[in-house]
């Protein structure tokens, strides 16, 4: 069969169109009315057509459409020609709706009950049978309720009154074969499913049908535009981590088939979201510091605590009862006694059942389909094991990842390597459980992708490549930490990933689409530029953006900085400087750590100095704290890679050497960081965020949420609405300067708005954090007189909550400890028992657990109908 393509597009001087079919590049020609056409022989009926159209000039791709085009042909056999009208894809203004949280979950065809082999070939017929018909429409048109139809009217349909649906088995196209009268009229309208009683008719002039193909074609059709408004969706949902969930089948952990439960109650309360933390395994030391779900060993993998042991081997005896009731009666997670017991019993049921597992044809697609990851992550973990590190350097002749060492390995080790797989494939089946069952309720899973990889992880093991080892992420202080934040991670080699189009991103992702429908882009900036900090330093505030356009040292020279000879790079050492921060020990760090009006070599770094003062008493302490602040005192930072080049210090004028300037050099520093931090990298950024974050969106067809909370330029902003990634809005961190707190009717249609995140207080337990704070809420938001209530009562919650559901937001989703703060009947006694993490500290211990069942919340039906009613009432579903 005869496939003929044709396309409008307007092409500058010396450019022309191309078809890209697999690894096929098909040239087309120009056509009068800036027509391309082009054709090919295909010999596969029935079967997807994927392909997408380029510009090229000099024989070079210089534009790509933003995504793939995907084509069911009719399977017809008296024809011998398809003519298929295209339109040129940029993208869409509802490209939201195009994304898996809606065609796979919200707006989903019979709430993702889809058949196992829908029939795309033979779609509605109006006119004639679809054999006989001569047109085949394909329209695009995501914005339809499950409840509702895209249909079409004409007037060749007894004359309007006849309303014909077009089928959305291939959900969002539209399909249909038509034989209409030439110069017959007709509209395109949204229709109720049942009644087919109209809802929306598109907007503009009647279309006039001037389809004429050839006797022996069919002309398919797939650039017709819907013409309807603007349609917005406004819906609500929970934030919760797995590990938070408790249940009465769970094993002192939240588990990922209690997800189920929750879903349950999602449903039953009108919400359409669960909002998850990363689910990656983060098993490193065998400690609690594995607890912190950002810093994971594989970015693949996932964490052999969400398993529920039932459900992969584990025999439910008295002495297992009797242990899992004793884990789930703890108030918190105890990380260490789960994962040990977790550990022990899921080894002693892959004794039982390796041989039968091993023999499913579902393990051995699992094994096939994951290798390039799975392989190299179980051989990472019994390496990890048989040396008891994670730290690969320490590994021997395994300290570089070889490929045919490391298969070698694998045989050498089969019941380990095996043992580990054995595992993830239960995680699959079980998470791939629940993703199933959440769209059965029409619930959309939303998974969380961390900026950071551990730089003892698998992914730096087995691609070391892709990372600056040599540095550290983390991000400039703000108000959750005075001094920055260090997250220990390596920065990513954006250059070196560049090379192959981000192809460790893309796999990463397609992975994550397996069994989520959205994602938050954790720390968006760090896709514009991240904030590196040189490895010999500690603290976030000697870091640096990157990529970054710092001075040369002849650029400060000229405004008056003479760096080349150690002005502002190194900390002032004078008694006053000393004596402020050391007080009675000044003379002592003179003598021990000072020589020849230089810091000593081995206190020269904060990672040396750390090194020197290991100790925790507090004389040892006091004085390492004091090298750090004193080491902190710096006006520029030397480009690690680029030498002589400067970055001017984050909030320097807060230092001492701020202070001892001429009133002269401080202006001219204040200048230079204003210019430096706002407005020199704009551009520049903004051309970095577009050269990877279009990658990250188009390689799955999950909805991405950014994180893009703290110091943001405008390009931010201004990037994520062209490409119609979400905002996060929080109300205590309102991102217009003179404000106190954000007003909620005031966000951006295309955003999440929240009441807190993990990283802060929830509500009850910010409401006593900080007194002057509250009642300048309580006075100026909730326009509250008299005096400010001492706690975070219900009314004040379901207020907070109330102006959040009211807002234009597409998303609002709460942390459920904010859900619940409105009901002292369901609520934890204690606020600050609530909290997830605390970002100035380190190494913080994850372990929330909600203090009540999932199962008593599906039974708290007066409750739930409260929160069924308040979401309905705001116009959210």
């Amino acid at each position: 069969m005869q496939l003929i393509f044709e396309i409008e597009y307007h092409t500058q001087w010396g450019e022309r169109l191309v078809l890209l079919l697999g690894k096929r590049k098909i040239e087309l020609q120009y056509t009068d009315g800036d027509i391309w056409q082009g054709g090919l022989e295909y010999r596969k009926p029935g079967q997807a057509l994927v392909y997408r159209y380029a510009v090229e000039r000099d024989r070079e791709i210089v534009r790509t459409e933003w995504h793939d085009h995907t084509l069911h042909l009719p399977n017809v056999h008296d024809r011998r020609r398809i003519r298929i009208r295209d339109r040129w894809q940029e993208m869409r203004p509802d490209t939201t709706f195009c994304t898996m949280a809606y065609t796979r979950g919200i707006f989903a065809r019979a709430a993702g009950a889809a058949p196992d082999a829908p029939d795309t070939t033979r779609p509605t017929a109006i006119g004639a049978e679809p054999s006989q018909a001569d047109v085949w429409l394909r329209i695009v048109q995501p914005t339809v309720h499950p409840d509702q139809t895209l249909a079409l009217a004409g007037s060749a349909l007894d004359n309007w009154q006849r309303i014909v649906a077009l089928d959305d088995i291939d959900f969002p196209v539209w399909g249909c074969a038509c034989s209409l009268p030439a110069g017959s009229e007709y509209k395109l309208l949204i229709a109720d499913r049942r009644t087919l009683a109209p809802i929306l008719w598109e907007e503009g002039a009647n279309r006039i049908w001037n389809y004429t193909p050839a006797d022996d074609e069919i002309l398919l059709d797939a650039s017709l535009l819907p013409r309807f408004p603007e349609q917005r969706w406004r819906s609500a949902g929970t934030a919760i981590p797995v590990f938070s969930l408790r249940s009465e089948k769970s094993f002192g952990v939240g588990e990922f088939l209690d997800l189920k439960l929750l879903i349950d109650w999602a449903a039953t309360t009108r919400q359409r979201v669960i909002q998850l933390l990363p689910v990656n395994d983060t098993s490193m030391s065998g400690t609690w510091e594995d607890s912190y779900p950002y810093n994971a060993n594989s970015s693949f993998a996932l964490h052999p605590q969400f398993l529920r042991l039932t459900e992969a081997g584990v025999v439910e005896d008295d002495a297992y009862r009797r242990l899992r009731d004793e884990l789930n009666a703890l108030p918190e997670v105890d990380y260490e006694r789960v994962n040990r017991a977790k550990q022990r019993l899921l080894r002693e049921a892959f004794a039982r059942n390796a041989a039968y597992t091993a023999s499913r044809s579902d393990y051995q697609d699992f094994l096939t389909e994951n290798r390039s990851w799975l392989i190299p992550y179980a051989a990472y973990c019994t390496l990890r094991d048989e040396h008891r590190t994670a730290d690969f350097t320490q590994w021997g002749a395994m300290s570089r990842y070889n490929r045919k060492r490391v298969e070698a390995y694998c045989i050498d080790h089969r019941d380990e390597v095996a043992y580990h797989c054995y595992v993830q494939f239960y995680l699959h089946l079980q998470l791939s459980e629940v993703s199933r069952y959440a769209h059965s309720r029409g619930i959309i899973l939303k998974g969380d992708l961390p900026i950071g990889v551990s730089r003892t992880s698998c992914d730096a093991w087995q691609s070391p490549q892709l990372f600056h080892l040599d540095s550290q992420a983390g991000a400039p202080p703000d108000a959750f930490a005075a001094q920055g934040q260090n997250w220990g991670f390596p920065t990513y080699d954006w250059e070196r990933m560049a090379r192959d189009h981000y192809a460790w991103w893309r796999e990463r992702l397609r992975k994550m689409a397996t069994y989520f429908d959205a994602y938050r882009i954790d720390h968006i900036l760090g896709f514009f530029r991240i904030w590196e900090i040189p490895e010999d330093s500690i603290h976030g505030l000697l870091g640096h953006f990157n990529p970054a356009l710092p001075y040369t040292a002849e650029e400060l020279r000229q405004v008056g900085f003479d760096v080349a000879e150690g002005f502002g790079t190194t900390p002032p050492l004078d008694e006053q400087t000393l004596a402020g921060i050391f007080g009675e020990r000044a003379d002592e760090v003179r003598q021990r750590c000072i020589d020849q009006g230089r810091l000593r070599p081995e206190y020269a770094t904060q990672r040396r100095v750390a090194e020197q003062l290991a100790g925790d008493d507090a004389p040892t302490k006091q004085l390492r704290e004091g090298l750090m602040t004193l080491l902190d005192d710096v006006l520029f930072i030397e480009d690690p890679r680029r030498k002589g080049l400067f970055h001017p210090r984050i909030a320097g004028r807060q230092t001492r050497s701020y202070q001892l300037l001429a009133r002269w050099q401080q202006e001219a520093f204040d200048r230079l960081h204003e210019e430096f931090f706002y407005r020199r990298h704009d551009l520049f950024w903004k051309e970095s965020g577009l050269r990877k974050l279009p990658v990250l969106q188009t390689a799955t067809d999950m909805l991405p949420c950014g994180e893009d909370l703290g110091m943001i330029p405008d390009c931010v902003p201004e990037t994520m609405r062209m490409l119609q990634i979400l905002s996060l809005e929080i109300q205590r961190m309102p991102k217009n300067p003179g404000e106190s707190f954000a007003d909620p009717a005031r966000y951006p249609y295309l955003c999440v708005c929240t009441t807190s995140t993990h990283d802060m207080n929830p509500l009850r337990a910010w409401w006593e954090e900080d007194r002057k704070v509250t009642m300048r809420f309580y006075r100026e938001v909730l326009h509250g007189e008299g005096n400010t209530p001492q706690h975070g009562e219900p009314w004040i919650c379901r207020r907070i909550i109330e102006m959040h559901l009211a807002s234009p937001a597409m998303f609002t989703i709460l942390p459920l400890q904010d859900w619940l703060s409105m009901d002292p009947a369901l609520h934890a006694p204690d606020p600050f028992a609530e909290r997830i993490n605390i970002p100035a500290i380190p190494r913080y211990q994850w372990r929330y657990r909600m203090h009540l069942t999932l199962e008593r919340l599906l039974a708290a039906e007066d409750f739930n109908t409260t929160l069924c009613d308040m979401i309905a009432l705001n116009g959210r579903r």
